[in-house]
């Protein structure tokens, strides 16, 4: 179930990025109190689930850790209830991530190693949901958004705090590990390990009953899988895109203005001559006067100073003054008197003798303000059109803060609204699997953290030109959908259970079967039982099995964990049968075969030695500051947050 949340906790990344992952940031700011019935400080138990070194972890922050995880799962796996997620563990790993952020920041506060109020100001000018309509930070924005989430900017600070302390320390504990050869060596060997045997599937369908479940079974089966059956939230959002295109009436450039333009850069249209040459230093004027002389006797530059083991440099394109900066003066009076092609020096230089030579001459004339008059003038006019958005966007979000409602404000400003068919969390259309509209894509995440129904939002689709306003207009919570809409589900899932009850028999007598020396393709037509997929017949060794597109499949994994002469019983996902695996030959890889995957296999170790190493130091410095958890305050939120008890 939570196997989406705990790949990431474990991926390559490491711990430091983890680590980053359960902050008040990472989902765009999930809401604080996800039940709607009060706030976490009143839960019974106290207002602390945790005390790590000098920190505190209040119950907010584990309720708002909580809703983080979820949420981020709920991309991949919409249906996921904050029940199922607490069942399957989230809810501990959360408290696990809280209390490792918390045990880090403390314990490199004890040493020394800090984040500064600088470097927090720059994490938070890099995310986009703090950003205004030019595309730079705006504070502005930054304390709506927060204040939008039930968030204060002291916790939000610390968050990116504790995120940058992390990555200092377990970032640099996690650089440049690697395993010993010996070990590549045999993991390498392990790779080309080949395994020969057979597979069976005897689907459950197969021994489902024939006859239809009553009302009395079908309503007995439902009320015990009642889980099984949940609908994911669903969202329809309101939205309306405009342009520049929706600003009327922007006034032209006046005259006045073009030509303030025009005198306030006179040197952008005045005429310019920029050059492009070659350089070659030389120690003493003496050396360099003696190359000047093999190149006016036919020699080239390049020739002359690849005989004497010296190599030219490239200049330019520079004008006069660019080239003043670069060198000197008297050296760049003589290239801009040099003709094409000619060469000028020796010129004392910084770090020697020059001479050069003049590759190309770009001469461009000058700009009278009649001539850059329509130049001018679109660039005024294109300002002008920008700002009138800005004050546009500028209008609309003010609406939205005084209490606007979305319709009020598209029918104000002319602006089309559609709206969207229900959506779940991944952005796709429930039931249809189609995806939202494109327009929706950069704020799908903020939608389904929105608490509630009607609260306004405008954000850029593409920054500076192309704005979207949006609302959610309805929440249909997750819940069990009705028996009576899913009748025909509930009976085949019924029929299913039942049908896999009588597939496991067939399956462990097939098994039997196998294990006495019977063919496993044999035992199982053996069954007498019409339909049944065919013997999988298996020769394949660990790297093929590892490149699996999809993954691994379960009764592929048992396979290659199975002595050899040996046949298990493993049950397929979903109840969807039962497989029997057959293993009848192990030949061990060589290090011959394994040689051309050591480099590959040395990368794959250092990683998970990284990642390890990291993890070890995580787990120190834990128990170097010292946690202590409060287990009745953590039940207290367990049960706001499923809803079973105050």
């Amino acid at each position: 179930m939570l196997n989406i949340f705990r790949s990431f906790m474990k991926s390559k990344v490491g711990a430091a990025l983890a680590l980053l992952f359960l902050g008040l940031i990472a989902l765009a700011f999930a809401a604080a109190d996800v039940t709607g019935s009060g706030t976490f400080g009143s839960v019974t138990g106290g207002d602390r689930v945790a005390s790590v070194g000098k920190r505190k972890i209040s119950t907010a922050d584990l309720g708002q850790a909580a809703t983080t995880g979820l949420e981020q799962v709920k991309q991949n796996n919409p249906r996921l209830t904050m029940q199922a997620f607490v069942a399957g563990g989230g809810l501990t790993e959360a408290l696990d991530q809280l209390v490792d952020r918390a045990a880090i920041s403390e314990f490199g506060a004890e040493h020394g190693v800090i984040a500064s109020d600088r470097l927090v100001d720059s994490e938070l000018a890099k995310i986009d949901a703090f950003k205004g309509i030019d595309g730079k930070f705006s504070t502005a924005t930054f304390k709506a958004v927060l204040a939008q989430r039930g968030l204060n900017e002291a916790a939000v600070r610390q968050d990116i705090a504790d995120g940058l302390v992390a990555r200092q320390l377990l970032v640099p504990a996690a650089f440049g590990a690697k395993m010993p050869q010996s070990v590549v060596g045999r993991y390498a060997a392990l790779l080309t390990e080949q395994r020969t045997g057979s597979i069976a599937l005897i689907p459950s369908g197969a021994f489902a009953p024939k006859a239809q479940p009553t009302d009395a079974d079908l309503a007995a089966y439902y009320s015990a899988h009642r889980d099984n059956f949940i609908r994911p939230e669903r969202r329809e959002i309101r939205w309306a895109v405009f342009d520049d295109a929706a600003i009327k009436n922007v006034p032209a450039p006046t005259e006045a203005e073009i030509a303030a333009r025009y005198n306030g850069n006179k040197a952008q249209y005045a005429a310019t001559e920029s050059r492009k040459v070659t350089q070659l230093l030389l120690p003493t004027e003496a050396a360099a006067k003696a190359v000047l002389a093999e190149v006016s006797g036919g020699k080239t530059l390049e020739a002359a100073a690849s005989a004497k083991g010296l190599a030219v440099a490239a200049i330019g394109p520079s004008t006069k003054t660019q080239l003043t900066t670069q060198t000197n003066p008297a050296l760049a009076d003589a290239v801009f008197a040099a003709a094409k092609g000619a060469m000028a020096g020796p010129i004392k230089a910084t770090l020697g003798w020059a001479i050069l030579r003049v590759d190309v001459i770009d001469q461009r004339p000058g700009k009278t303000l009649d001539q850059a008059r329509a130049e001018i003038s679109a660039d005024l006019a294109a300002q002008k059109k920008r700002t009138a958005l800005s004050d546009f966007s500028s209008k609309i979000e003010e609406e939205f803060d005084n209490g606007g409602s979305l319709g009020d404000v598209a029918k104000e400003l002319s602006l089309t609204l559609q709206q969207t068919e229900p959506l779940t969390a991944d952005g796709k259309v429930y039931t249809k699997g189609t995806p939202a509209p494109a327009e929706l894509a950069r704020v799908l995440q903020t939608a389904f953290s929105m608490e509630r129904e009607g609260q306004p939002q405008l954000a850029e689709i593409e920054p500076g030109k192309k704005f979207v306003v949006f609302d959610v207009a309805r929440i249909t919570a997750s819940a069990p959908a009705p028996l009576a809409e899913i009748r025909g589900d509930v009976a085949s899932a019924y029929l299913l259970e039942k049908g896999a009850a009588a597939a496991k028999a067939a399956a462990e007598k097939v098994s039997a079967q196998a294990r006495k020396g019977t063919d496993l393709g044999a035992a199982l037509a053996g069954l007498g039982v019409a339909g049944l997929p065919p013997v999988q017949r298996l020769n394949i060794n660990r790297q093929e099995f590892s490149r699996q597109a999809n993954g691994i499949p379960p009764a592929l994994g048992l396979l290659f964990s199975m002595a050899q002469g040996t046949t298990k019983v493993l049950a397929a996902p979903g109840g969807q049968g039962w497989f029997v695996v057959s293993l009848a030959k192990i030949v061990p890889g060589t290090p011959q075969q394994a040689a051309p995957l050591l480099a590959s296999a040395t990368a794959e170790l250092s990683q998970m030695t990284s990642r390890e190493y990291a993890e070890q130091l995580r787990k120190a410095m834990r128990d170097a500051v010292g946690f202590k958890k409060n287990q009745i305050a953590i039940d207290a939120v367990s049960r706001q947050l499923t809803g079973t008890g105050n």
